[in-house]
């Protein structure tokens, strides 16, 4: 049985019905599965009854082994990390800011893989924003503008000492490890060409964003604020909702996304994956 792919009504994303990600897949299968996330940027698969070792062969056959620089692996799964959040849980809602995972990175990673364990009967849709559309939407003169510049990319605001996650948050079930490393920064292109498709993607986010290179702040500041606000345009969102057993993938070269909360009182419960960008190895 051929794979069904099923648009979503947004600027992005697709479910994925007919494969079992139980067994071992056929090249013609993961040739399939990497044509439709390439080409719809975040990919859906429901109802797959998983465990963590069929989580870990469906990464690999995405690609590398990526990096998880501040959050720790289960024990025996060193590919795999919890994002989890119990019932009585009071810290803020984990990556609740637009972002894309790890662009700090002097090698981002490609995709990220995301299942499903123990879902909430509400809220904690995941909310992407398709960074083609944002970049081709731009005035032309800001394009001009932006086109070969480089953006400073950095973990600070989350994961240095005094960052969102660092010794300030008290009570968070996640194992996050904070330290000085993100103080560290990188620069990459603003319009950062995705390295498999070819295509310009907008390269910024709130979250790991903080500045452009040759710039001073207060002429970098402003127009950073107006990308932040221009690329999570409604007009380029997609809001995923999560069933139990569903396993998810999206591109981080060409989206954004961001948590959301409103499942206060339940337990919530996924294992993720961080896949390398095979391009960049």
């Amino acid at each position: 049985m051929a794979i069904e792919v099923t648009r979503q009504p947004a600027s992005c994303g697709a479910l994925i019905r007919g494969i079992d990600l139980r067994r071992e897949l056929s090249d013609a299968e993961v040739a399939a599965v990497r044509a439709a996330w390439l080409k719809h940027q975040v990919v859906a698969f429901p109802d797959q009854p998983m465990e963590i070792t069929d989580i870990e062969r469906f990464a690999t056959y995405m690609g590398p082994n990526g990096e998880d620089p501040y959050i720790e692996a289960i024990a025996g799964h060193p590919r795999v990390v919890q994002v989890r959040r119990e019932p009585d849980e009071k810290a803020p809602v984990f990556a609740e800011t637009w972002h894309s995972d790890w662009s700090f990175l002097k090698r981002p990673p490609a995709a990220t893989v995301l299942y499903g364990n123990i879902i909430p009967p509400m809220g904690g849709d995941t909310m992407f924003a398709d960074q083609y559309a944002a970049w081709e939407g731009l005035p032309g003169s800001m394009k001009a503008l932006l086109k070969e510049r480089m953006a400073v990319h950095s973990a600070r605001k989350g994961y240095a000492k005094d960052g969102m996650y660092g010794e300030r948050d008290k009570g968070r079930s996640m194992a996050i490890k904070y330290g000085d490393s993100a103080l560290k920064t990188q620069l990459h292109p603003i319009a950062r060409p995705h390295t498999e498709t070819g295509r310009l993607a907008l390269y910024v986010s709130p979250g790991y964003t903080i500045g452009i290179d040759g710039l001073p702040d207060d002429e970098a500041m402003p127009i950073l604020k107006e990308l932040f606000a221009h690329q999570a345009r409604p007009e380029f969102q997609y809001r995923h909702k999560w069933s139990q057993g569903m396993l998810l993938m999206w591109d981080n070269r060409s989206v954004i996304h961001a948590a959301t909360g409103g499942y206060e009182g339940h337990r919530r419960l996924l294992h993720r994956i961080t896949v390398a960008d095979r391009m960049l190895q």
